[in-house]
């Protein structure tokens, strides 16, 4: 015996030349699926909620109303137009801004209690 024969495993080449064992097709076929389920109700599912309640928020959005972007701005909305939207920040001082990057309507007199 050779010290290779030890430290080298032979290589069974008769095994590599076999035929895979049958059957599996349809748990092959099941995996996907589910897999592609639960990534639906996981992650796509919330994602399209988020959006229509986003969008929903922007259509009722009205003069008047105390307004965060999502960029921090906090204001109360002076004019909305098609896209943005004129945000008072403060006595005299406006800011357009887009509708999109309105990110939460706060209640009535929100801001005179946070100053």
């Amino acid at each position: 015996m050779n010290v290779l024969d030890l430290l080298i495993p032979a290589a069974q080449a008769q095994a590599a030349g076999a035929a895979p064992a049958q059957g599996g097709g349809l748990s092959m076929l099941i995996f996907p699926v589910v897999l592609i389920a639960v990534m639906y109700f996981v992650m796509i599912r919330p994602q399209m909620k988020r959006q229509k309640e986003h969008k929903s928020l922007l259509d009722k959005l009205s003069r008047g109303d105390e307004i965060i972007t999502s960029g921090g701005i906090a204001g109360t909305v002076a004019e909305i137009g098609d896209n943005f939207v004129t945000v008072e920040i403060a006595d005299g001082v406006k800011v357009r801004v887009q509708k999109a990057a309105v990110g939460n309507v706060l209640p009535k007199g929100t801001l005179k209690s946070a100053v």
